[in-house]
């Protein structure tokens, strides 16, 4: 049975405590044992709402030893591993913190502001031989792992073409603002973007170069909308695009669209649809669970059976920061093609 502590129990925390729960009443080998946030309001019940269905339980906070300090967490607790779910400026200080007290570490996305911070952390797992993994969600979302099925095994030739998108809400729901503090945040391009970014790197590589429009539109915030195109030695045509400035009664959404030379995956309104050049197109039957639930799951069997982080690999997710690196110079300078630091 690993022991785990959650610190940071806002918006995707309360995600990840949900998870915990449902984990622990199915019997599979993890127990929540203790929880930390700076606010200790959180541990009586308050709540924000975010921008998806994620940590809308009511809680039973008493069972779990409780912190408003990491570093008095980590000197009381016998951890197998932390679960960070921390605002992205203060996820590398977490986890090297944690990493250096011999403790594996399960890491919310973006990895870090920037890929030196990734460096580092990717640096203290190794010196601590201990698992370090980012929870970039899509790589363990069914949707998503068909579609990457479909570019490795080539059921349907080479990949042409492909658009992702996603876009919803202006994030106000932080804590102390902190989402739309581009130094903190990294803004729209790199906190809700990025998850596009990542499944680009994932399914198709790191390209060349990348080629960046973007503008600002909440003061402080970074960009707020972004379309990126990757540059790709085959000719592949990829474009990203997200904004975080859909108010009213938008809501969220995430898509994608891939075209490939005997056929193409749509996926839009939470439905895959696969739809071959030489006959109807069909929508797959796929597993309930989200890349929440499973991505957790995933690591805690690295753990049990020593087994290296594959799918989401911190060198590869270290990757994607260096892309969204790249499309923040692009976008600096107007939409400039420019090259992918390797």
């Amino acid at each position: 049975m690993l022991k785990v502590g959650l610190v940071g129990i806002g918006f995707m925390g309360r995600g990840h405590l949900d998870n915990y729960i449902r984990l622990e009443s199915e019997g599979f080998p993890v127990k929540l044992t203790a929880i930390c946030d700076i606010d200790s309001e959180k541990f009586q019940g308050k709540t924000v709402k975010g921008n998806i269905d994620v940590g809308t339980g009511k809680y039973d906070f008493s069972k779990y030893n409780l912190y408003t300090d990491l570093d008095e967490m980590l000197e009381k607790e016998e951890l197998d591993y932390l679960d960070i779910a921390l605002p992205t400026y203060l996820h590398a200080e977490a986890t090297i913190k944690a990493l250096n007290k011999g403790i594996h570490v399960l890491c919310e996305k973006p990895m870090a502001l920037t890929s030196e911070e990734c460096k580092k952390m990717i640096e203290a797992a190794e010196k601590n031989n201990k698992k370090l993994m980012i929870a970039q969600c899509l790589r363990f979302w069914p949707a998503y792992e068909t579609l990457k099925e479909y570019v490795e095994s080539g059921k349907f030739g080479k990949a042409l073409g492909g658009y992702f998108f996603r876009g919803g809400g202006t994030p106000r729901w932080s804590y102390d603002n902190w989402l739309l503090d581009k130094n903190r945040s990294g803004g729209c391009l790199l906190d809700q973007h990025i998850h596009d970014v990542d499944m680009i790197n994932w399914l198709f590589g790191v390209p060349q170069s990348v080629s960046t429009l973007a503008r600002n539109v909440i003061p402080g915030s970074g960009y707020d909308i972004v379309s990126t195109n990757y540059i790709y030695e085959d000719g592949l045509v990829i474009n990203a695009q997200d904004d975080w400035t859909l108010e009213g009664d938008y809501g969220f959404e995430m898509l994608f669209r891939v075209n490939f030379e005997k056929g193409n995956l749509i996926f839009e309104k939470g439905v895959l649809k696969i739809n071959p050049n030489d006959g109807k197109g069909f929508i797959p039957e796929l597993p309930k669970e989200d890349g929440y639930y499973r991505e957790i799951k995933y690591f805690v069997n690295a753990i049990i059976n020593d087994t290296p982080i594959i799918t989401a690999a911190p060198e590869s997710t270290m990757n994607t920061i260096k892309i969204a690196e790249a499309e923040k110079r692009s976008a600096d300078h107007h939409g400039e093609i420019t090259p992918v630091e390797k």
